[in-house]
Parts: C-alpha cells; structure tokens; sequence
C-alpha cells in the first residue's frame, strides 16, 4: 500500500518512518512525504503508482489540507484516493468542511498510530 502523508512539519517525516518501520521493511506499506499542498499536487500529477492512502494535515501555511482535499477531489477521480485529513485541532467547523469537501475519514493528533494502522489494513 502506497501511502502519501502531507504536512508542513517536516519531523512527521521521521515520526512516521520510524512508526511504521516493521511494515516498511516487510514492503506492506511505503510512504511519500510532501511537505506543502502545492508540493503534493505536483506528486499526484507526476507519479505513476498514485497513492492508495493521502493523509494530509489541515493546517498549512498557503493552501490549507482543505483546499488541497478539494483539488484532490476534483482533479483524480478515476478512482479518486482515500484522504484522511489530520489536525491538532477537533473542532467542528473543520470536521464538517472537510467531510463536506470529501474527506474520507478525520484524525486529530497526536496520531494514534496503532489506530492508523487498523485503519490501513482495512483499507489493503
């Protein structure tokens, strides 16, 4: 399963790397990292092999995970990917925009990431 996590904290990088190290290494899983919404769009247009999976943060400096799930949503849909949006915040208002906008499922963090997981085997 290919999995495309978007956030601006570079660190996530790490985090999720270490996180999910077993499952690298078996080749259940690899991750792609973009580090903005503009960044993640030009990696949707250019790979091959497109994401089963795109978790993307919420808060981001220039375009928001919100504006980016609505391109997302508009430009690939043949089948379009499942988004999971993530946020520090579980208010209401981004909840209910980002299910609007198509958001497939919401996480706040810090992740769970033994929830993540359950949550990824469901979806392989």
């Amino acid at each position: 399963m290919k999995v495309l996590v978007v956030d601006d904290e570079t660190d996530v990088q790490m985090l999720f790397e270490q996180r999910f190290r077993k499952e690298i290494r078996n080749q259940e899983i690899s991750l792609a990292f973009a580090f903005s919404g503009p960044d993640a769009l030009e990696y949707l247009d250019k790979s091959g092999d497109r994401p089963t999976l795109i978790l993307s943060d919420i808060n981001m400096p220039g375009m928001s995970g919100l504006q980016l799930l609505e391109q997302i949503k508009q430009q690939f849909t043949a089948p379009p990917p499942t988004v999971v949006m993530v946020t520090a915040y579980g208010d209401a208002e981004n909840y209910n925009m980002a299910k609007k906008l198509g958001a497939d499922d919401f996480l706040t963090k810090p992740v769970d990431f033994v929830a993540l997981k359950e949550k990824l085997r469901s979806l392989s």
